[in-house]
């Protein structure tokens, strides 16, 4: 049994089904950290997979590897955060669980901060020396590469991967951006560049992106939506919170599917009122789904909560349709033109819509 030793770095991996990785990632860090003082924390979010199980066994024979493991909410950004704040180390090193992160150049990365000659190091897969081949197809090359010349327009420093999620950090500087972060999304690496000091000295380390071996890869357009929500709300200063505007471009989707909806209706035969509530009723089921999916990706409704989630936020949508009609008639009735009156009652509706939903069907 390998007796524990307070760590100087605490290796953080946030995992969901990566269950055959396990082993081989703490046998790989064992090669890359010996002779050095770590842990690893595995914050897995009740995978279905095993991946808990499979941790729990390999800490058995080996104290240094820990399990964190969250019930009821998903998400690889508060995962991080919780493993990060779980450690008492100098160093937090945060890396994919499936594998594609080389282990291999920890060392390179967390030396520099153990040795306070930097604050944060990000593995870069466009460092000179570095390489994204290793992503999946070329979908995954587009809306990487996208992603990074956005994120790269409001950055305060130079950072040719902040779509990485391979990096280390010194502690107390990670503590200090903690507050100013949301905890949603995938992309936790450029929100804590966006929240540390301007002062904060920052490398790169080169590093080969791989092929991912077992388990299916967790990037898809609901990530982008997310990021780009994120993306949205850092340029407007953070006083626009990113799930209000990803409720709010949902929202703007349930009106397109109320617009079609009522007009298939109507081809149909039947009249406007009915074809009215079709629409509306369609677009309110729509809006409740995508909203499950996207906006709440980290908390969504399932089984039993599933249909009482519905109905409450039938209910206020019903309230909240109502008080958009009535704001704008008001409005309409002072001699406001029509159409900023009822642009002024839909913003109504839509920040009603996101308090009940926030508080009441997504807790």
């Amino acid at each position: 049994m390998i007796e524990p030793l307070p760590a100087d770095l605490t290796l953080v991996i946030p995992c969901y089904n990566e269950a055959p990785n396990v082993v081989p990632l703490i046998e790989g860090v064992k090669r890359a950290l010996e002779g050095m003082k770590w842990e690893i924390v595995f914050v897995d979010d009740n995978s279905p997979d095993g991946t808990a199980r499979a941790v729990e066994q390999a800490a058995q024979t080996d104290p240094r590897v820990r399990l964190i493991r969250r019930v009821g909410r998903r998400g690889l950004s508060s995962a991080v955060i919780e493993g990060a704040l779980s450690s008492t180390a100098p160093v937090i090193a945060v890396m994919d669980g499936d594998l594609q992160h080389d282990e291999g150049i920890l060392r390179d990365l967390v030396t520099p901060l153990l040795e306070n000659r930097a604050d944060i190091a990000v593995a870069s897969r466009h460092a000179e020396g570095g390489d994204s081949s290793g992503l999946a197809n070329r979908w995954r090359h587009m809306l990487s590469q996208a992603g990074i010349r956005l994120a790269q327009s409001i950055l305060p420093m130079t950072l040719t991967d902040p779509m990485s999620g391979f990096f280390a950090m010194r502690r107390p500087l990670f503590e200090r951006a903690v507050p100013k972060l949301t905890g949603t999304g995938f992309k936790i690496l450029l929100e804590i560049v966006l929240s540390v000091p301007d002062t904060a000295r920052l490398i790169e380390v080169p590093f080969v992106f791989r092929p991912r071996v077992a388990g299916e890869s967790k990037l898809s357009p609901l990530v982008m939506v997310q990021f780009l929500g994120m993306l949205i709300e850092r340029a407007f200063g953070g006083w626009l919170p990113t799930r209000f505007i990803i409720f709010a471009t949902v929202g703007l989707i349930g009106i397109a599917v109320n617009l079609v909806v009522s007009e298939l209706s109507r081809f149909g035969g039947a009249d406007f009122q009915l074809s009215q509530v079709i629409g509306t009723a369609c677009a309110i089921l729509v809006n409740f789904q995508l909203n499950n999916r996207i906006t709440y990706l980290d908390r969504p409704l399932r089984g039993k909560r599933w249909l009482p989630g519905l109905c409450i936020f039938v209910i206020g949508a019903t309230i909240g349709a109502v008080g958009n009609i009535g704001v704008a008639q008001l409005l309409y009735d002072t001699h406001w033109h029509w159409s900023g009156a009822s642009a002024a009652g839909a913003v109504i509706g839509v920040v009603w819509n996101y308090a009940i939903a926030s508080t009441l069907v997504w807790r």
